[in-house]
């Protein structure tokens, strides 16, 4: 039976992009196959679990039965995701009732069953890093800081997949600048105010902040 590397599943609100707001079950997944020099996670431990034990995990963290509904949103992030997770798990997620996201570097293909799919293209080196066949995003969101060029990376991206339903954006998805966060204040303010100021001349693009981190929550 498979087993996936889970770095921790916790019940918090969606702190970025479209979904910002949402109670959502999270599952972190242990592993990347980049090294981003903000990233925040900590992917040296890690539990191996079935498909099966995520499912109940993520029901033993939902309001209790007297609540007024229970939580839909399950958001499979990482890490890199897609270095494990496959149709299989996200099935067996929405056999249980739950809407499926997954925030994507886009290096890889994602599972085509997913709900939800934001990808955040990264770049190391200069080199810039495709979305790579399978499910196609939902949503682009780029870490924006004051050397990002958001049209050139844009443009770098191979999206061919028509969008049946276009939500506007480039090609019908949804498109997010979301200001680095990179631990010094003055430079994340000049950063912010980069970004509204690109977003003001560049209007098909939206602002996403990282509100969890705002409001000191997980």
């Amino acid at each position: 039976m498979k087993k996936y590397r889970v770095n921790e599943i916790f019940y918090s609100l969606q702190g970025e992009g479209y979904n910002t707001g949402r109670a959502a079950v999270f599952v972190r997944f242990s592993g990347c196959n980049l090294s981003c020099p903000f990233c925040d996670t900590d992917f040296t431990s890690f539990q191996e679990m079935t498909a099966e034990e995520i499912v109940g995990t993520v029901k033993a963290l939902e309001p209790s039965p007297s609540a007024s509904s229970p939580c839909r949103l399950v958001v499979l992030t990482g890490g890199e995701p897609t270095l494990q997770v496959d149709e299989a798990l996200v099935s067996a997620l929405q056999t249980a009732g739950h809407e499926v996201a997954m925030e994507s570097n886009g290096t890889r293909p994602a599972p085509e069953n997913l709900d939800w799919l934001t990808v955040s293209p990264k770049t190391t080196g200069g080199e810039r890093l495709e979305i790579k066949g399978g499910r196609f995003p939902d949503e682009i969101k780029i870490v924006f800081d004051e050397d990002t060029d958001p049209e050139t990376i844009l443009a770098a991206l191979k999206m061919t997949t028509p969008i049946s339903s276009p939500r506007g954006g480039r090609e019908g998805v949804l498109l997010f600048l979301q200001p680095c966060d990179t631990g010094d204040k003055e430079r994340n303010t000049r950063i912010v105010k980069r970004c509204v100021e690109y977003i003001k001349t560049h209007p098909h693009w939206r602002l996403s902040l990282q509100t969890h981190k705002l409001i000191n929550i997980p």
